[in-house]
């Protein structure tokens, strides 16, 4: 539990210092390092099409890494706020927030239980938003340590409740969705929905294709599918190397006239 907690505050100071394009695909990293380990430590046998899915991962992440726009030069907590405040990103938050709204009081308690893109949908609409809050509160944070308080700015507070609130909802949905439907489906299909939800808000709000060109993005684009194409293949065949061997079993032929005594 002490490594879970490191890493989420190293996930998120991660995204004070670098584009939420670039930080949230990378987190199917995790899923690389616990095959591995879970190879070596659990002795679950690794085979050749989780060796395959983690060297796409390894592959798309790289080709995201090199090709990430740079992030945007901060210098208040009030930067983050005037783009959040933006006609583009308010018309995205008002659409989120009435489908989240839509589907929890009208979806779930109809079709909740026997669809699973319900439970996925609430929780990647609303992460999607959880990562743009976080994203500000690390900025904030960053500069405060830095000497710059941005705690003394009520925009700080106000993304600090947004952070908290929709981590909250985020969480309640997700172990909903993962108490009713198999975790193995459950995973990559929000894995895809919250990364590609993540990057569509964070292009809405900070702009992060404005300074490339059609180049660069059909490459970021290519890299984020392959990333994809990984985590699925390593969830679809995660218990191939676990299945135990199935051993022939052989009947002997009972003829016609023993079957006949037997009866008798």
């Amino acid at each position: 539990m002490f490594v879970v907690i490191v890493g989420e505050i190293a996930n998120f100071a991660a995204y004070a210092f670098a584009p939420a394009l670039l930080v949230t695909p990378l987190g199917a990293l995790s899923i690389i390092f616990s095959a591995v380990l879970a190879h070596f430590i659990l002795q679950e046998k690794l085979h050749i099409f989780g060796v395959l899915g983690c060297a796409l991962c390894m592959v798309g992440s790289t080709t995201i890494v090199l090709h990430a726009p740079h992030e945007r030069d901060i210098h208040s907590v009030k930067e983050v706020w005037q783009l959040a405040t933006e006609l583009g990103f308010i018309l995205y938050t008002v659409a989120v927030v009435i489908l989240v709204t839509v589907l929890i009081f009208y979806y779930v308690p109809r079709i909740g239980q026997t669809h699973l893109f319900i439970y996925v949908a609430i929780c990647s609409l609303t992460g999607s938003l959880t990562v743009m809050a976080v994203k500000a509160v690390g900025i904030a944070l960053k500069l405060t340590f830095e000497g710059s308080n941005q705690f003394k700015y009520f925009q700080t507070w106000f993304f600090t409740l947004v952070v908290i609130g929709c981590c909250l909802l985020q969480i309640n949905y997700l172990n909903k969705a993962l108490d009713t439907f198999n975790t193995a489906v459950v995973s990559p299909v929000y894995y895809v929905m919250f990364t590609s939800l993540t990057i569509f808000a964070s292009i809405i709000m900070f702009k992060d294709w404005d300074t490339q060109n059609a180049s660069q993005i059909a490459t970021e684009l290519c890299g984020f599918v392959t990333i994809l194409s990984g985590t699925f293949l390593l969830h679809k065949t995660k218990d191939m190397g676990n299945r135990p061997e199935e051993t022939p079993v052989f009947t002997t032929p009972i003829h016609s006239d023993d079957h006949n005594s037997q009866t008798l």
